[in-house]
């Protein structure tokens, strides 16, 4: 496998014989151009190198000529300028046209190699940071699952808020409802579809830590500050200087360090412990809770004036008892999930019991305890389908099934009947009793969700 690709550009046939001979003993493909350098800007865009050695001097143009082509083009490129003149305006020159290095001639020319190696290292780096962020941020999309309205009012929120560059947003709901993953996905579409380039997500549970070493965590400290303070110390309102920070379960804040985050919102700088310089910082900042914090302001448990500098920006997560449509979607995704991340598994889905219980069961724990139930069954059965067997006690305890049903008889008419006609009518009935909710509609006529998307193309019922 190659490492990348140089083109070298030289009038010495010598020198880019002695470059190719070196360059491809390093696992590098190697193309050159000596002669019509008019061209070679158009080769170099047609062959796209990682990296172009470039000589200053040429015969029918310069290589600041060159330099300045690729550039106006912009070919997505590293150029390193090859000289004899060692004058420093002559570097300064083209560095500030955009070369990525300079050698003098003679070169070492395992100084090349070196060069050339942490460019293309650089860049592969860039390329994986890159995909990494898209593959992170589309990973954060495709957690956020479900096609109910609540659902859809939520994301549509979350939208607009994330648009409209605010600087504080809080999100309310019951523990295991997936506030963080709403917390990353105000995030992904606030920096990431902005074209801003990277920006940092950092999150901190507010209960996890005591509160003086919280405290030092946020806003970091100088050095001396305290007996252990051998080192100044940035908080992770520097760290996350131009991203997000998460304050998870803030509700559980102290009040003293309620009244220093209240500053921070306010002015927009921080303080380190000890120290007497203001910072300014630039983040998002997302709260998130699973208490009423308006109940805990009538308690004297949280101040007033944060609540209020929180709230301006509010979104809610339901409980998963009250979107119970979105239940089907959660279930099958986790399964996919694990099944794919844990080898050898045959579990292809669930029983019509198991979904009647799921369906019934009230998920206390909401969608985390789903996810739970769900990784458990896939690492510890190996049956085709989960059975209700599998499932734990308390979810058949709690789950309330409908009592069996005897099936109207159809009467066919002596005449005969259309059967698509009848399937026709049948799913509009079933859109139309569920409100256009294909999860519902799909659990009326008793086939998969599939199934019914199947039938909704067949007919022509998008609409």
């Amino acid at each position: 496998m190659k490492k990348g690709k140089v083109f070298l550009v030289d009038d010495d046939e010598l020198i880019v014989s002695m470059l190719s001979r070196a360059l491809r003993g390093e696992g590098y493909e190697v193309n050159s151009e000596t002669v019509t350098f008019t061209a070679v800007v158009d080769k170099i865009a047609a062959w796209l190198p990682d990296v172009v050695l470039l000589d200053l001097k040429l015969p029918s143009i310069t290589g600041l000529d060159i330099l300045e082509k690729i550039k106006t083009n912009q070919i997505d490129t590293q150029v390193v300028m090859l000289t004899s003149d060692d004058h420093v305006e002559t570097a300064i020159k083209c560095m500030k046209l955009g070369a990525a290095d300079y050698l003098t001639k003679p070169f070492n020319i395992d100084e090349v190699k070196i060069v050339v190696n942490n460019i293309v290292e650089k860049k592969s780096l860039k390329s994986e940071v890159s995909y990494l962020r898209r593959f992170y941020s589309e990973a954060f999309r495709k957690d956020i699952i479900g096609e109910s309205p609540a659902m859809a009012e939520l994301k549509q929120k979350a939208e607009k808020v994330a648009r409209s560059n605010v600087s504080t947003v809080l999100i309310t709901g019951e523990s295991g409802t997936g506030k963080e993953l709403v917390a990353r996905y105000i995030h992904s579409i606030m920096y990431d579809e902005s074209g801003k380039g990277f920006a940092p997500f950092i999150a901190i549970n507010c209960t996890a830590l005591p509160e003086t070493l919280l405290e030092s965590e946020l806003f970091g400290y100088e050095k001396g500050a305290f007996t252990d303070a051998k080192a100044e110390k940035k908080g992770i309102f520097e760290l996350a200087h131009g991203g997000t920070i998460l304050l998870d379960e803030i509700g559980d804040m102290k009040l003293s360090l309620q009244g220093k985050l209240l500053r921070v919102l306010e002015e927009r700088t921080i303080r380190r412990i000890g120290g007497q310089k203001e910072i300014p910082i630039e983040v998002t900042v997302i709260a998130t809770t699973n208490r009423n914090l308006s109940e805990a302001v009538d308690r004297g448990e949280f101040r007033m004036d944060l609540f209020y500098r929180l709230n301006i920006f509010a979104l809610s997560l339901p409980p998963l008892r009250e979107r119970k449509e979105d239940i089907p979607l959660l279930a099958q995704h986790y399964l996919t999930h694990f099944t794919s991340q844990y080898k050898n598994k045959v579990i292809k889905g669930f029983s019509p019991k198991v979904e009647q219980v799921m369906y019934s069961y009230r998920w206390p724990g909401n969608v985390r305890e789903m996810k739970n139930v769900i990784e458990r069954i896939v690492v510890l059965e190996t049956s085709e389908l989960i059975m209700p067997e599998h499932l734990p006690r308390e979810m058949l305890g709690q789950a309330v099934l409908p009592p069996p049903q005897a099936s109207a008889r159809f009467v066919l008419p002596e005449a005969g009947i259309s059967l698509d006609e009848l399937e026709r009518d049948l799913i509009t009935q079933a859109l139309e009793r569920a409100k256009s909710n294909k999860t519902v509609a799909a659990k009326l006529l008793n086939i998969t969700y599939d199934s019914l998307r199947y039938q909704i193309k067949k007919f022509g019922l998008e609409e």
